[in-house]
């Protein structure tokens, strides 16, 4: 019997970002393994109510305006979860699947004797920020719940004094409320066993329930490099790193040029020269432009200072054949394993950075084309995506018997 599976996404792919994105080839993978799965997102202006395509269909409804919080107002939809077409779809379903912030719908499913997979791709129901990082101290979060205080200075950084107060307020009282909804979940997916193990310190009763489950792989086709820039995709963003990346760019003994992405459009187009490196600034691009960009890129650096769960910029450029340096962080260590171009340093260790980018802008084109070559192969080997498939599956088999 060919299961029914409903997903809830505020947003969908090619909206959003990594998070989306595995959500969509989730979505694409069930269906090729002949699930029914049907999929009810945000419509955005220029998009159909309805459509069908890779053996799934999509429901658009008008459920966020731009330039809404995704986090809150679709929680606040109750309007949507119990109209007529929500409850015939939620009727419909054998498992209903939430992989983001909707879980003011879970109350509403198991309500309906329905089974419920929540799969969480940050710290979303365990850290109001999503991100277990202390702003404060500058650290991954050693706290047993979450600081007003730690939410304010992050708010602050983001908005104006006002307004950062206002949210930090909501984020505070409203966020342990939503995270006792995820408790009635019959499963917990997370994206790696350091998010796991992040996860369930937070929330202990949900261990048993909560399983590990790489995400998918895109289809991004190998790039032979033609050039020795190093890419940077995280913006000025200090959790992802970026300060870190200037403190090392002036320590260089050698000559490099970092191709940044993800800053505004005053800096796009501009050359900043750090010592002996310069960063060519640039806006967030478009898949087509991003693609172009890394024909001249051998390496790409990821320097965050938070527990990344599973970063998509990592996958991309191991599948493009490229070399990266990244930080020894969350789930990192467990993306890069076997990876011979892969090259690890503690985070915030910028000096060992600025040593590891001296070492690879030294390396000739022909070794580096081979370890990406490497690195690519060994990453193929481990998460080929009917093993994705085939672990999901088996979850939803172990729930539904």
């Amino acid at each position: 019997m060919c299961l029914n599976i409903l997903f809830l996404s505020e947003l969908f792919y090619p909206h959003g970002g990594g998070a989306e994105l595995a959500t969509y080839l989730y979505a694409k993978l069930l269906a090729e393994a002949r699930f029914n799965v049907v999929v009810v997102t945000n419509r955005f202006s220029g998009e159909p109510e309805f459509s069908r395509s890779e053996g799934f269909v999509v429901y658009r409804l008008p459920l966020l305006k731009r330039g809404e919080s995704v986090k809150y107002s679709v929680l606040l939809r109750f309007d949507v979860l119990v109209s007529g077409f929500m409850r015939k779809w939620i009727r419909w379903a054998d498992v209903v699947y939430v992989p983001r912030f909707w879980f003011s719908a879970i109350p509403i499913v198991k309500a309906c004797g329905k089974l419920v997979i929540v799969h969480i791709h940050d710290y979303t129901p365990v850290c109001p920020l999503a991100i277990f990082y202390d702003s404060t101290k500058y650290e991954v979060c050693q706290r047993g719940t979450c600081s007003m205080s730690c939410i304010l200075s992050f708010e602050r950084r983001k908005r104006n004094s006002l307004m950062a107060e206002w949210s930090s307020l909501l984020n505070f009282v409203v966020w342990p409320f939503l995270t006792e909804l995820v408790d009635y979940s019959d499963a917990v997916v997370c994206v790696s066993e350091a998010q796991r193990a992040l996860f369930t310190k937070r929330r202990p009763k949900l261990t048993d329930k909560t399983y590990v489950i790489f995400n998918p792989l895109p289809e991004v086709p190998f790039m032979r490099i033609n050039g020795k820039d190093f890419g940077y995709f995280g913006g000025p963003n200090i959790i992802k790193g970026f300060p870190v990346l200037i403190k090392a760019l002036s320590l260089l003994t050698k000559s490099a040029t970092i191709q940044a992405t993800r800053f505004n459009d005053q800096l796009s187009g501009k050359i900043r020269s750090f010592g002996n490196a310069q960063i060519i600034f640039h806006e967030r691009l478009s898949q087509a432009a991003l693609n172009e960009l890394h024909k001249s890129i051998s390496a790409v650096i990821v320097p965050s200072v938070w527990p990344e769960t599973w970063g998509y910029v990592l996958t991309e450029a191991i599948l493009r054949g490229q070399i990266v340096l990244a930080s020894r962080i969350g789930g990192i260590p467990e993306q890069v394993e076997g990876c011979e171009g892969a090259f690890l340093f503690e985070a915030g260790d910028y000096r060992e950075l600025a040593r590891l980018i001296d070492y690879v802008s030294g390396l000739n084109m022909e070794t580096l084309i081979e370890l990406g070559s490497k690195n690519r192969e060994s990453f193929l080997k481990r998460f080929r995506s009917e093993k994705v498939s085939n672990s999901i599956i088996e979850l939803i088999n172990r729930i539904t018997n």
